[in-house]
């Protein structure tokens, strides 16, 4: 299962000095990706009560990151992203499911998540290919991390 691999990297980083960056969290395994296979009827309730327990006990010893990122994108923005990877595996994804998973991520990032977040719409962003725009997101990073640009100087 996920949740144990997952509460390596909070561990390391709470004892390291280094800068962490993860694409995926403990809090996503749990809130987002559990539930959904709760939802979906691939756990059932008994499994997934013994699953948030587990979460709960790890969240005493995990140290909750400075800022987490989320990259808010629509469906069809997720699936025009899935179609460009090319992974065969992600090519028969049912769109319902998708739905499913990002109401879940919004669900989490708004309602669940105690910590410090930014939210970044990238449907019209094309940060990929755009150094201006992904040097805008770095600004908005370090705005939040180290207060480095105040809110009218992002604004630019």
């Amino acid at each position: 299962v996920m949740l144990p691999s997952r509460i390596s990297v909070p561990n390391r980083s709470a004892c390291s000095r280094m800068t962490i960056i993860q694409d995926r969290t403990i809090f996503e395994g749990v809130y987002v990706f559990a539930t959904n296979n709760k939802n979906m009827g691939n756990m059932d309730e008994r499994d997934y009560d013994t699953y948030m327990g587990l979460f709960d006990s790890m969240m005493q010893v995990i140290k909750m990151p400075e800022l987490m990122v989320y990259l808010r994108a629509s469906v069809p923005h997720l699936v025009k992203n899935i179609q460009k990877r090319g992974r065969d595996y992600e090519q028969q994804m049912p769109i319902d499911y998708l739905q499913g998973i990002n109401n879940l991520y919004d669900e989490f990032i708004y309602k669940k998540y105690k910590g410090n977040v930014l939210v970044i719409e990238v449907d019209n962003l094309d940060f990929e290919h755009n150094p201006r725009e992904f040097g805008e997101i770095i600004d908005k990073i370090d705005s939040q991390l180290f207060g480095l640009f105040s809110k009218k100087e992002e604004g630019r």
